[in-house]
């Protein structure tokens, strides 16, 4: 069941990071009931492919009502943790605040995920991802030289330093309740994470290892033997020979008598050698000349693919129909699961509710203040 088997979590739905973050606390074996707006949250697909959403029952309820907002109260009442992920002031003036919630629960974990954080002068500002990335400087990071910063999707910012971070302070602060027997808030701010993650280059900086100009350093396309190559099929692998032994290795597989990687002055000229040597075979023959060898070379893959390494650790999986990430990380001795696919908005509203002990649902329902789902499954 996992290693959080017996951990209650009430999740106030929103996007992004916060859903992902309590999907990593399902998988790790929690219960985390979603409580869902009638309608449901902004998503990039229909329901049943929101992935994020996966592990967990949806219970709609409109917190502009109070008895909805009583149902929640009464659902902390028994939680561990409560995730929200509002813009600072809004959870307050529904009703659902720390002080409200702490008002029944003690011992709550209440998990806060914002961009900017709960207090600064951008707190109530709107941004998104490419925002705190900016701000914190990872954003100034990545690009080659001469060029403009890169985009890294949204894996950087929402869910490296966004909802790891929720997840790590929620698990810390669970850990301490149960030592303290109080409860407390974690303020996990995306730019604060995304800042923190750039720890090491920060003490490189401070060193003279690290440039701020990017695209000129060891770890950033700047050093040749650290970068990506077209190949002959217009692919790319991905080359990381960054030690001697793992370099010789590249170069002798690649048949080189290559220029001196050890003097920078030399690195455009070996730029060049390793440019067209790779664009002179496909990717496939180039995978099959570095495989089993420690160069560091792999093929730049697409989203899900069927490489032998993920085939046989089962990273990607097929869960009702769709091809998914498997959880992670692994426990030997309490593995985790995916259980349950991603809910519609409402769908086990009367369920959840009958198991957390709420009795009044035809009530709340005519009402309007809870809405259930009843759409036949395929």
């Amino acid at each position: 069941m996992g290693p959080l088997e017996g951990v209650k979590v009430v999740e106030l739905a929103g996007i992004g990071p916060a859903p992902f973050a309590c999907m990593m606390l399902a998988e790790l074996g929690a219960e985390v009931l979603r409580i869902d707006r009638p309608g449901g949250n902004l998503s990039l697909g229909p329901p049943e492919l929101d992935l994020l959403n996966r592990g967990r029952r949806s219970v709609a309820l409109d917190l502009k009502q109070p008895a909805a907002v009583d149902v929640v109260r009464r659902l902390v009442a028994q939680a561990d943790v409560l995730v929200e992920g509002f813009r600072p002031g809004v959870a307050e003036r529904l009703g659902l605040g720390p002080e409200d919630c702490h008002a029944v629960n003690p011992r709550l974990v209440y998990g806060r995920m914002t961009g900017w954080g709960q207090d600064g002068p951008l707190a109530q500002s709107a941004g998104h991802d490419i925002d705190y990335l900016a701000l914190s400087g990872a954003l100034h990071l990545i690009g080659r030289a001469g060029g403009p910063p890169q985009v890294p999707a949204n894996l950087l910012g929402d869910f490296a330093g966004g909802s790891l971070y929720l997840v790590i302070g929620v698990l810390a602060a669970l850990h301490d309740a149960q030592r303290s027997g109080q409860g407390q808030v974690v303020d996990a701010a995306i730019v604060d994470g995304s800042a923190h993650l750039t720890t090491m280059l920060l003490g490189a900086l401070a060193a003279g290892s690290w440039r701020q100009h990017r695209g000129t350093n060891l770890l950033d396309t700047g050093a040749p033997f650290y970068d990506v190559y077209e190949t002959a099929d217009g692919k790319h692998v991905a080359v990381g020979a960054l030690e001697p032994q793992f370099y010789a290795e590249l170069i002798d597989k690649l048949g080189l008598d290559a220029p001196d990687r050890n003097d920078p002055a030399q690195w455009p000229e070996l730029r060049k050698v390793l440019t067209e040597t790779f664009r002179q075979r496909t990717q496939a023959e180039w995978t099959g000349v570095f495989d089993g060898s420690d160069a560091c070379v792999a093929p730049v893959l697409p989203l899900a693919a069927d490489h032998p390494h993920l085939v046989a650790r089962g990273t990607f999986v097929e869960h009702h129909g769709v091809r998914q990430a498997a959880p992670a990380p692994r426990f030997g001795r309490t593995p985790t699961s995916l259980d349950r696919p991603p809910a519609r908005p409402g769908e086990h509203t009367r369920e959840a509710l009958t198991d957390w002990g709420i009795t009044e649902i035809d009530t709340l329902l005519e009402s309007g203040a809870a809405q259930e789902d009843s759409t036949p499954q395929n």
